[in-house]
């Protein structure tokens, strides 16, 4: 059995992707996230596993499609929730968050190739991971890494050389923290949701006077049917479906030059 494990929390405004605040506000920045959790999620669903798992910090919305499984993340750092997200699995388990948009099912799709003493790990830009594999799934692996440094990456992948794993690295991916970012990945992905939602979100940044980084070769139209228009302000949120659940603070990557989580969310 192949597990696919995403986790994430849910796109409620001003509980993610605060690194975009501003130029974006805590309603934009939630829909940013929403759609790089849309695209995630349905990369997932294309992507060849025997089980999908969401592992989800707050509730469940109508960005969530049929074909997964959700748990809820445990209590405790980063290092435990990833941990335990592998304790519930067997076999061979990938593990992703929901700040690269950008990832492919080909990328996603080494979790079948991964035996016993194989890992897989996904260097994140600014030193974390966007990915985890492991082909017998073991949280010790995991717990313990300091997580939110600028080593991140590096301790956990000499944990995986520690424990005599074959280790397979996957391409290096930037995951989204800030309008920079926002605007490297949309550029890599103009198709997508999360492009879709970047321009809308740059054109009213624009017009209330933000400066946001322009999207290079991210035509301003056509925008997806599936885009949250973009709200003035902050009294109504523009993510549907959000449920109004506290969610634990945002673990997604510090803006570059600060210090990164591990996995991206």
């Amino acid at each position: 059995m192949t597990t696919l494990l995403v986790i994430a929390k849910s796109p409620i405004p001003g509980r993610v992707k605060t690194r975009l605040i501003p130029p974006c506000t805590p309603t934009e920045a939630a829909a940013l996230a929403r759609a790089a959790l849309r695209d995630t999620l349905h990369t997932a669903l294309a992507t060849p596993a025997s089980r999908r798992v969401l592992v989800l910090d707050g509730a469940p919305g109508p960005w969530l499609p049929d074909g997964f499984e959700v748990v809820p993340q445990c209590a405790g750092g980063l290092d435990e929730r990833l941990a335990t997200a592998f304790a519930s699995c067997s076999g061979p388990t990938l593990l992703i968050g929901m700040d690269t948009p950008q990832v492919t099912p080909e990328l996603l799709a080494c979790v079948r190739d991964l035996g016993p003493d194989d890992a897989a790990f996904g260097p994140a830009s600014d030193g974390g991971f966007w990915a985890l594999g492991l082909g017998r799934p073991d949280g010790a692996l995991i717990r313990g890494v300091p997580m939110s440094t600028a080593t991140t990456g590096s301790v956990q992948l000499e944990r995986l050389h520690t424990a005599g794993l074959r280790v397979r690295l996957l391409p290096t991916l930037r995951d989204v923290d800030t309008a920079a970012d926002a605007e490297a990945v949309a550029s890599e992905v103009p198709d997508s949701r999360f492009a879709a939602q970047w321009r809308v979100v740059r054109a009213t940044a624009a017009a209330r006077g933000e400066a946001t980084p322009a999207v290079r070769g991210v035509a301003a139209d056509p925008v997806r049917g599936d885009v949250t228009p973009a709200v003035q302000g902050d009294a109504t949120p523009a993510v549907q479906g959000d449920a109004a659940h506290p969610a634990r603070a945002d673990a997604s990557h510090p803006a570059h030059g600060a210090t990164p989580t591990a996995i991206p969310r």
